[in-house]
């Protein structure tokens, strides 16, 4: 207890945004937890320390859904179950007031210290934390149990498991925090307690206010010093502001501190995330007795109709992925090491955006794109369906993710709902209710909700900042190319809206391949072909590229994902429309094809490596290059009549007659006197042919993702 560990609710430029508080105590509370499914007939969290056999010792985070919420359709665990541990509060810490914060517990909670509820959290995806210090018995062991219940409520959003499996247990961390009688509060909706704004940011000054939440637990007031201190990235103070005062016992206090930094250095995306720090510090009798570090990086953003997003006044290209964040095998429990990979395979891409779907993530990942200077949107989860009995925890789930993550300059806009439809007044007005929340939250943020059909008038939509769209032309609906004449309506009829293609794609089962494409494909059906993905990136990017009507655009989805309710694609309990596959080994063509057009790295790809029993003899060959035209090679002879696709890095050779047997193609790029190449084998045995089932789909895309 004595040790001093990272806390994660401080931000550090490009680990974790956690730094050593002066006055606080932040340890890690995931070992010594014992595990057990809820007993039948036996759900009463009360009962569960008599229920001596079938506990299972685990480390946090834990996930009691990682096997069968992935591999089995319709048929998982889904309900109630505990958490139990033994915690020794030393004699000496009597008097300090003690929390638990808990970062995602899917998706009902409830705490239990020695028997007695200390807190209820209703959604899996936003942190919660509880004060037990007066629960707690001195220089004895104390009983710690948690009741986690991932079951489908029409309370809580999600009200389902369509578009996503909730996946149940405490499976993020969870941290004991120690603090003196006084401190920055910790549960004002398990925030840091510390809000930053800024406002008129240029490169000649920037004026920021820094807002901290005092809490006083004593039952008389108290002579403090406030301090809040802002550093540059090399340590060296920038401002400083200080203030004393009386804090009153009653209720939690609110203080502000205004600075103007001048000739500030702005946080600029990719190019450069440069961060300064925010520490403010509680003092007491000329001694720290609190302090919480947040991150602050200077930066404006600003949409215009029509034109693009800007980012301190320049013009910024926003090459957008999605990202679900569970993993195959480990489900929604994960290490930062598993963040880390997701979002290094995001900045190898190219991308310069990401929208988190469909809810709040790990705050280890939000700090994480502060410093790698990725733009995100953050969401709560409502997606799919209403009850018409989750309006409040709509807006409760959106004001914890707002105030969570309220620092974090990577974040640009708020997500209200996703694909959400009828009843259409009851929708719409919600809709209005959390823009009008997030704004008095955070007016200096923009809002978006998303609709799956393609009307700007279809009544849910305008009641955000940023109308979203998701259009999947040629998978879920009409055919590739209408995407185009879509995209060209809108402009023409709606020129003043903000709008955004929030996801798009396909699906790609890599068992499935084929040369035999239309232009359309039939979901329902088993086969997923990869080539049909990749025809879909092809193309749809190219018109996206064009068109600066379309201000961002989110592919769908960077990694494939669980649906535990969907049987499609000859796999169970899986969307295939991810550019990487589950397990996270294998990157498909279409990752190749934007990594092309976004990366600065250098690009040489072979597309259809996977394809490689052929079906025809006379077939065509795919070079992505963003280092110059490419020697394409078959069997050692140089190919001729090359020529560029539907963007510059996009090579096609036609006409191209294979031999029989074996075929090996190679391509060779020199750029700047080092040399490139790439080289697949395909096998030809005769014409064949693989019915793709391919027809143009009616209706439109209403929830299907």
């Amino acid at each position: 207890m004595n040790k001093r560990v990272l806390s994660l609710t401080l931000l550090l430029a490009c680990v974790c945004f956690a730094l050593q508080a002066e006055g606080r105590i932040v340890e890690s509370f995931n070992s010594g937890w014992v595990f057990k499914k809820a007993p039948a007939g036996k759900e009463l969290a009360v009962n569960a320390p008599k229920w001596e056999s079938g506990w299972t010792e685990v480390e946090i985070p834990h996930t009691w859904n990682a096997k069968d919420m992935q591999m089995q359709f319709n048929n998982f665990y889904e309900g109630a179950a505990y958490y139990k541990k033994q915690y020794f509060f030393p004699a000496e810490m009597k008097g300090k007031r003690v929390f638990l914060r808990f970062e995602g517990v899917g998706a009902t909670a409830e705490v239990y210290v020695n028997g007695s509820l200390a807190a209820t959290h209703k959604g899996a995806y936003s942190a919660f934390s509880c004060e037990i210090g007066t629960l707690l018995k001195a220089g004895e062991n104390n009983e710690i149990i948690v009741k986690a219940d991932n079951a489908s409520r029409p309370d809580v959003i999600p009200v389902n498991h369509v578009l996503f499996g909730v996946y149940g247990g405490m499976y993020r961390p969870v941290w004991l925090i120690v603090t003196e009688p006084y401190n920055i509060c910790v549960t004002d909706c398990a925030s840091s307690g510390v809000y930053i704004t800024q406002k008129n940011v240029s490169r000649k000054q920037a004026d920021v206010k820094i807002k901290v939440k005092l809490d006083n637990g004593t039952l008389q007031p108290a002579p403090l010093t406030l301090q809040n201190t802002v550093y540059d990235r090399e340590g060296k103070q920038v401002a400083s502001d200080s203030r004393s005062f009386d804090l009153t016992a009653q209720g939690v206090q609110t203080f502000e501190a205004d600075f103007k930094i001048k000739n500030p250095t702005l946080w600029q995306g990719r190019k450069n995330p440069y961060l300064y720090k925010v520490v403010s510090r509680l003092v007491q009798d000329g001694k720290v007795i609190d302090e919480v570090v947040q991150p602050l990086g200077l930066r404006k953003y600003e949409i215009v109709a029509g034109k693009g997003f800007y980012l301190n006044g320049e013009k910024y290209p926003m090459y957008g992925v999605t990202r679900h964040q569970d993993w195959w095998g480990l489900g929604s429990a994960l290490k930062n090491e598993n963040h880390d990979f997701d979002l290094a395979t995001i900045m190898d891409i190219g991308a310069t955006t990401v929208r988190f779907a469909h809810y709040q993530q790990s705050d280890y990942l939000y700090s994480r794109c502060d410093s790698l200077g990725l733009i995100i949107w953050a969401e709560i989860p409502f997606v799919n369906r209403v009850t018409g009995q989750e309006a409040e925890n709509a807006r409760n789930q959106l004001r914890e993710l707002i105030r969570q993550s309220f620092n974090h300059p990577s974040i640009y806009v708020w997500g209200l709902h996703n694909e959400v439809y009828h009843p259409h007044e009851y929708t719409k007005e919600l809709t209005k209710s959390l823009h009008d929340l997030a704004k008095t939250e955070d007016p200096d943020r923009y809002t978006v909700s998303v609709n799956g059909y393609g009307h700007m008038e279809h009544p849910v939509n305008l009641n955000a900042d940023i109308q979203g769209m998701n259009r999947y032309f040629g998978w879920y609906e009409k055919k590739l190319q209408d995407i185009e004449p879509w995209v060209e309506g809108l402009e023409k009829e709606y020129p003043d809206q903000k709008l955004m293609l929030t996801e798009y794609g396909a699906d790609a089962n890599l068992a499935h391949q084929t040369e035999y494409l239309d232009n359309s494909l039939n979901w329902t059906k088993p086969f997923y072909p990869e080539t049909f993905q990749t025809k879909t990136h092809e193309y749809q990017w190219s018109v996206i590229a064009k068109h600066p009507y379309i201000v961002a655009s989110y592919l769908w989805n960077t990694f494939d994902f669980a649906t535990p309710l969907a049987n499609r694609g000859d796999l169970p309990a899986r969307n295939m429309k991810g550019l990487v596959t589950f397990d996270r080994k294998t990157k498909k063509d279409s990752y190749f094809w934007y990594k092309a057009n976004w990366s600065e790295d250098p690009v040489l790809y072979l597309t259809q490596r996977r394809n490689v029993d052929r079906e025809k003899k006379v077939t065509s060959i795919t070079v992505y290059s963003n280092i110059g035209e490419p020697k394409v090679f078959l069997n050692g002879k140089e190919l001729s009549g090359i020529h560029k696709g539907y963007t510059d890095v996009h090579y096609i050779i036609d006409n191209v007659t294979l031999a029989d047997g074996k075929n090996i193609v190679k391509t060779v790029v020199n750029k700047d006197g080092k040399p490139y190449e790439d080289s697949i084998e395909w096998i030809y045995t005769g014409e064949k042919k693989r019915e793709a089932d391919s027809f143009s789909i009616k209706g439109e895309h209403a929830g299907f993702e």
